[in-house]
């Protein structure tokens, strides 16, 4: 499997550097009210105002701080010191708290942008280094705005969402889980409490995808989810149920990677998301399995023809590369590595 090294780390964080700073072109998710609200994505948003989108710049952050972690000598690392110490100060996430303040902002963003930013407070959580403490409490208040978002919001969510794009509920459950486990021990239960409920009864799952701008696997992301709330033998069951023709090499469209016919339109480039993003989930399922089991073996086949015809496509177009460096980190972080067999 490909691995982060220094090469690729530097690639992908040059091209990081490349747009979380860069304001336009840019999709604004935002209501007005009124003429006074007509404004411009760095007034609106001090810190995340890159990347074409908020959420986008959300995770090309969490993509810097994540490479600067693992290779802090990269030459990009004084750029991505001086970026961060300039933009994540108190003064500048009391901005973004205020403009989570406003009425209508209340659906902001909601799920995903929620479930990046607690991605990006966890990975700086993991951070040893006195720049990355800094970064982490001057950005825990605003964590803390989508801890309680989340614990409002999950009670009335009766349903879950299966698409496979923003709104998808169990990607963000999944991110959202790598900060509560870490830091709120309320909201990891309430996640997993939402996880089993919409999910634990799921059987033989079709897998009608891809569509057609889908970046997520909404099969593979449900089990993915399910792989990190259930214990690991009850997991295997689970998984059995819900995929039982896997060995059998169905649904086979789960194992093909997604063609991408126009990697400038930025909906069809969601397609090389796909496959980086099912890329991830193969390689966790694959970790999830003995080496014995035939699914272990599908599983890391799936996962590296999935990498394969995505990874040369993270760069290029800037339709893709504001945010497809996320998908591929969320895939090459993942190990792989098979379960030992047991006599039970």
């Amino acid at each position: 499997m490909p691995q982060i090294d220094a090469a690729l780390a530097s690639r992908f964080a040059s091209t990081a550097l490349g747009h979380v700073m860069r304001e336009y072109p840019n999709i604004i998710q935002h209501v007005l009210t009124g003429p006074q609200d007509a404004r411009t994505p760095r007034d609106l948003h001090p810190i995340f105002f890159g990347s074409f989108d908020w959420h986008s710049c959300v995770h090309g952050w969490w993509t810097l701080f994540t490479l600067y972690r693992l290779h802090p000598d990269m030459a990009e690392a004084d750029e991505i010191r001086a970026r961060a110490d300039s933009l994540f100060t108190p003064e500048n996430v009391a901005g973004e708290m205020a403009y989570l303040a406003r009425p209508e902002s209340r659906g902001f963003e909601r799920p995903y942008g929620w479930a990046w930013l607690l991605m990006l407070a966890a990975e700086l959580g993991r951070h040893e280094t006195d720049e990355g403490r800094r970064w982490f409490a001057a950005v825990r208040p605003l964590a803390q705005v989508f801890v309680e978002r989340f614990k409002a919001f999950l009670p009335l969510a009766d349903y879950p969402i299966r698409v496979g794009v923003h709104s998808n509920t169990a990607f963000a459950l999944r991110l959202t889980l790598d900060y509560a486990d870490a830091h709120d021990a309320d909201l990891a239960a309430l996640c997993r409490k939402a996880a089993l409920q919409w999910h634990s009864s799921d059987r033989d799952c079709q897998a009608w995808e891809p569509s057609q701008d889908e970046f997520l696997s909404p099969a593979l992301m449900e089990a993915e989810l399910m792989r990190r709330v259930l214990p690991a033998a009850e997991y295997r069951v689970w998984f059995a149920a819900f995929l039982p023709r896997l060995a059998e090499n169905e649904p086979s469209t789960l194992l093909s990677p997604a063609r991408v016919s126009d990697r400038t339109d930025g909906k069809i480039a969601h397609l090389d998301g796909l496959n980086l993003s099912r890329a991830w989930c193969w390689r966790a399922i694959a970790s999830s399995q003995p080496a014995s089991d035939p699914l272990h073996a599908i599983a890391t086949d799936a996962a590296q023809r999935h990498l394969d015809a995505a990874l040369p496509h993270v760069t290029g177009d800037y339709m893709g590369e504001h945010w497809l460096a996320s998908f591929a980190l969320l895939a090459l972080l993942q190990s792989s590595g098979p379960l030992k067999a047991t006599k039970n």
